[in-house]
């Protein structure tokens, strides 16, 4: 938590941001092995009783952007993207983009698209705080820039409408976070720059997804609210969502096969029989026991929570 509010404008190295460490670099969205990403992208995030902060700073030596107009489907620039998922449960999840002209664009999922949405635009964010500086010239070839930052703030009230816990955070709380980055190939114009016909998006992340898929909100990663510099505390369940995750994977795999969902003996990864498993018609329910309490997966993908 800082003491004082960041000051927009001044830069990601000075005020309130300057005690906020940077992230590691972000990668390709598909994991390590991919190839390093042609330009750096890295965030801090602050945090107070009245907003979530992020920052950001984006190398870039052709900065451009095209849309105007709120609400765009911004990720058709290249643009900064944040994910929030309160509560960890895969569904009632946040996603803003914005681009180097401060467009942006603001939509809740009610669950992935995977499972069947819907991506909500009427949703907003009143009470956002924005600010993009650029540090080069936008949409002029003529020169070499060096990139933009991204200053934001959330208003906890608006978070709170779908977060399933307390917004802000209590100290010590973690939230399933993750930004994205998706970058196209420009070429040269005598009006600026144009894509690339045939080459599509690159997209660097924080957390990787192991897919081209931002979607998969298992993957995100953990943001702990806390007060100063404090130890992360690793997910004691982290392997019981990843095998009630992997066994929907695979009931979903086995449903397109056979138009039915498996019984556990069905399936090709079961979960050395400690979970429970109810199947029906209109779909499936998988419970898996974890550290402090019960877990539970359905065709839905929504990671619900029981404690002992």
């Amino acid at each position: 938590m800082c003491p004082e509010p960041p000051t927009f404008g001044l830069g990601l190295e000075d005020g309130a941001w300057a005690d906020a460490p940077w992230s590691e670099d972000f990668l390709d969205i598909e994991g390590p092995e991919k190839s390093k990403p042609r330009y750096r992208t890295r965030v801090k995030m602050l945090w107070d009783d009245a907003y979530f902060y992020v920052g950001a700073e984006l190398e870039e030596p052709h900065l451009w952007a095209t849309f105007t107009e709120h609400d765009s489907v911004i990720f058709q620039d290249n643009d900064f993207e944040v994910f929030i998922d309160p509560d960890g449960d895969n569904h009632q999840y946040y996603e803003y983009e914005i681009n180097a002209l401060g467009t942006d664009w603001d939509l809740r999922l009610v669950k992935p698209y995977r499972d069947g949405g819907p991506a909500l635009n009427p949703w907003e964010i009143p009470g956002l705080k924005k600010r993009v500086t650029l540090h080069g010239t936008l949409n002029d070839p003529r020169d070499t820039d060096e990139g933009w930052t991204v200053e934001l703030a959330f208003p906890w009230e608006v978070l709170a409408e779908y977060a399933g816990r307390p917004a802000p955070p209590v100290v010590g709380d973690q939230w399933r976070v993750n930004f994205s980055r998706v970058q196209w190939q420009l070429a040269e114009t005598e009006h600026g720059y144009e894509k690339i016909p045939g080459i599509p998006e690159d997209n660097w992340v924080w957390s990787p997804q192991w897919a081209v898929d931002m979607h998969r909100p298992e993957l995100w990663g953990y943001v702990q609210f806390e007060r100063g510099h404090k130890p992360f505390r690793n997910d004691e369940d982290w392997g019981v969502k990843c095998e009630l995750m992997e066994l929907y994977y695979e009931q979903k795999r086995f449903h397109k096969l056979h138009r039915t969902w498996a019984e556990i003996t069905e399936l090709t990864n079961t979960m050395n029989g400690s979970v429970r498993l109810a199947v029906d018609g209109a779909g499936f329910r998988a419970s898996l026991i974890g550290k402090h309490g019960v877990y539970t997966v359905g065709q839905d993908s929504r990671l619900a929570f029981r404690r002992h």
